[in-house]
């Protein structure tokens, strides 16, 4: 995957506008004010992703290398799906041959080589619609989920933790062994007990911040790399 270069205003739009419109609410004119003038945003535009989250995946897999030789993917709240159209891409997964499926409760339009699955991914069906419309074993697994934010900080952040925690029960279920696990998570500690059951279950475990998460932002990501095998229960069971 071509490193993504950030540096600069590439779309030829003035950077520093000024939102004037004096009939929205502050808070609202200023994250407007802050939205077009973000270069991620201006970028993700210009190079036709449908969000800047585009490059949160790019970079994370400029260091860590995810994306390299997946041949099937699940994305787990894709909305608006610029990380399902990198999938789609880097597995070559087309409309007659589907390799990314895509879950979000939110309705998305259409894109090529991805299902989309319109559902709440804490649906009880959810896990085996999802197998059912990849087409096989999965070797990496995605997850831009985050709970709707409340304003109360310990709130927000135990629901986002456990759509985190979910994702990677799902994660360990269904990848194929050298599969990799990527999961938004919030600044905050990750849950022990979590942490504890990734690192039975796969090689490496991290928290990574790409460059292009807002510096505001307590957003992080938890990475686990290299799926061990669905032998690692087994052995824990049997020890």
């Amino acid at each position: 995957m071509a490193k993504p270069t950030i540096a600069g205003n590439r779309t030829g739009r003035k950077l520093g506008q000024r939102v004037k419109n004096k009939k929205m609410k502050a808070s609202s004119r200023q994250w407007l004010q802050r939205h077009i003038n973000d270069p991620y945003v201006q970028r993700a535009q210009l190079e036709g992703y449908r969000a800047r989250a585009a490059f949160k995946l790019l970079e994370i897999d400029e260091k860590h290398s995810i994306l390299k030789g997946a041949r099937r993917i699940i994305d787990l709240g894709a909305a608006p799906g610029s990380w399902s159209q990198i999938a789609a891409k880097v597995t070559g997964s087309t409309d007659e041959d589907i390799r990314v499926a895509a879950i979000d409760f939110l309705e998305m339009t259409q894109l090529p080589g991805v299902k989309i699955l319109q559902l709440d991914f804490l649906d009880p069906s959810a896990p085996a619609q999802l197998i059912e419309a990849v087409g096989g074993t999965p070797d990496l697994v995605i997850s831009d989920m985050a709970a709707p934010t409340t304003g109360h900080h310990r709130t927000d952040h135990l629901r986002t933790m456990h759509l985190c925690e979910v994702a990677a029960h799902f994660a360990v279920e269904v990848l194929g062994e050298g599969g990799h696990f990527l999961a938004k998570t919030f600044q905050g500690g990750t849950e022990r007990d979590l942490l504890n059951m990734l690192k039975r279950h796969f090689k490496q475990v991290v928290h990574v911040k790409p460059a292009s998460s807002r510096a505001e932002s307590v957003e992080m990501f938890l990475l686990a790399k290299h799926f061990k095998g669905r032998q690692a229960d087994a052995d824990v069971t049997e020890a």
